[in-house]
């Protein structure tokens, strides 16, 4: 039956809103002499079926695609108003498909695919299962138990088209993180950073951002997902900033934290170093088939030498306070993941329930395949949140020196997150935005 319904899946029946098309239309052809010329193909999308259909078989084998995109229909009304949507013969030039067809005709195709072969079988979302039941008598399916690993697995990695999207949307992302470190000596709020990265992905194409972007100021560097972005930045040190363009649905996730007077004081360069050399460790580890677990030890490993190193840890070599999981207070969350069409990606099988602290946030869990595109986002923060519980644990408080600690507060967090495909020998990096210290020292110096 697998190998059966594989065989109908791979016609990829997908009916999107007119609206969700309407800005890939404008994307796809923007800048086509500045952009990989691989984009100016088509969008893989019968190659995509194919893959989770092969997939979905017991045993590989040539699989017949037959991709149709169904749109909405044309609404005299609502063209007044919005103007044309796309049409199906602008969609069938961005797509590699076979048809594009009204919504209006959905039903009688699927119908018309039933009568064909009686074993075929449809995934239906449930709240719409009763309306096909009703127009055609077939195996319908509200179990997506093996439609969405198939999915999900097929999304991690990425052909060479998804690769030239997201470096596209990387490209876009390096100038929008140079312009902001061009404004920071001018900006007055992390809003006015926000602003300044937004409008340079606008004018560059990209206009949807591929999360709500983090521009984090002192201590509020310090929360991961920091989401208010309205914070005055005088007598502040640093400012973490994690934001990404999207270009026709595919994500960058780029972090980086840079000095709002315009140099690192001691401590944030201290701090900014160590986590560089994190980033730095796990890269020469990076290649095909290593366990993502292996990247994420070495990083903390690394972390804990520099926290030794600056008296902020203490009392016991590295072994004893990565065995002791001392350096979760300072790098409590994983070191990356996949990324795509969303953010967080799909795949990487997390275990959030894992009783070991040092891993239980790992969005990746296992072996990288050949083709993934990860994020490798090392960290190392000051959040009272976390850290003031060690320091009140009467075993855990003896490995952290308070008054070295003290002087560190003030640097919020620094996290450098970068976009790689992940190669058979190693990996690409698809994040040029700069990330030195003298570099950005030098961009802030001569956007003043």
């Amino acid at each position: 039956m697998v190998e059966k319904l594989s065989d109908h899946v791979a016609q990829c029946a997908g009916s999107l809103r007119n609206s969700q098309l309407s800005h890939l239309q404008a994307d796809v052809y923007f800048n086509m002499d500045q952009q990989d010329p691989i984009l100016n193909g088509k969008y893989p999308a019968k190659a995509h079926c194919a893959k989770v259909a092969s997939y979905l078989q017991t045993k590989p084998a040539n699989v017949r695609s037959n991709a149709v995109i169904y749109l909405e229909d044309l609404n005299p009304d609502a063209v007044i108003w919005s103007g044309l949507p796309l049409m199906p013969t602008e969609a069938l030039k961005i797509y590699d498909i076979d048809a594009c067809l009204p919504n209006s005709s959905l039903p009688a195709h699927l119908s018309s695919l039933a009568q064909q072969d009686s074993e075929v079988g449809f995934y239906i979302k449930d709240s719409q299962r009763d309306a096909f039941l009703s127009v055609f008598k077939t195996s319908v399916f509200t179990d997506f138990e093996l439609l969405h690993p198939a999915i999900d697995e097929c999304r991690v990695t990425k052909d060479s088209y998804e690769v030239a999207l997201l470096r596209k949307a990387n490209t876009i992302s390096k100038a929008a993180h140079t312009a902001v470190l061009r404004a920071i000596l001018t900006a007055r709020n992390e809003q006015d950073l926000e602003a300044v990265f937004v409008a340079t992905c606008i004018s560059g194409g990209a206009k949807h951002q591929a999360y709500h972007g983090i521009f984090g100021s002192g201590e509020n560097a310090a929360t991961l997902h920091y989401q208010h972005n309205n914070q005055p930045l005088s007598g502040r040190k640093n400012v973490l900033v994690d934001a990404g363009a999207e270009w026709d649905c595919y994500c960058s996730d780029v972090t980086r934290t840079m000095p709002l007077t315009g140099k690192f004081d001691p401590e944030s360069r201290a701090i900014y170093s160590i986590v560089l050399r994190m980033q730095s460790a796990a890269f020469a580890l990076l290649k095909a088939e290593v366990r993502w677990e292996t990247l994420h030890i070495r990083a903390h490993e690394i972390a804990v030498q520099g926290l030794l190193e600056l008296g902020i840890l203490r009392n016991g070599t590295s072994e004893e306070l990565l065995k002791e999981r001392i350096s979760v207070a300072f790098f409590p969350h994983g070191l990356g993941h996949y990324l795509g069409m969303d953010t967080h990606d799909t795949g990487g099988n997390p275990d959030y329930g894992d009783n070991d602290s040092l891993f239980r946030f790992l969005r990746i869990r296992g072996s990288i395949p050949q083709g993934a595109v990860v994020t490798v986002e090392p960290g190392v923060y000051f959040c009272r949140f976390i850290v003031e519980p060690y320091l009140r644990d009467e075993k855990k408080k003896e490995f952290i020196d308070e008054r070295v600690l003290e002087r560190f507060w003030g640097v919020g967090g620094v996290r450098i997150e970068d976009d790689v495909v992940v190669t058979k020998d190693g990996y690409e990096n698809l994040t040029m935005a700069p990330k030195g210290i003298e570099e950005m020292e030098s961009i802030i110096a001569d956007g003043s």
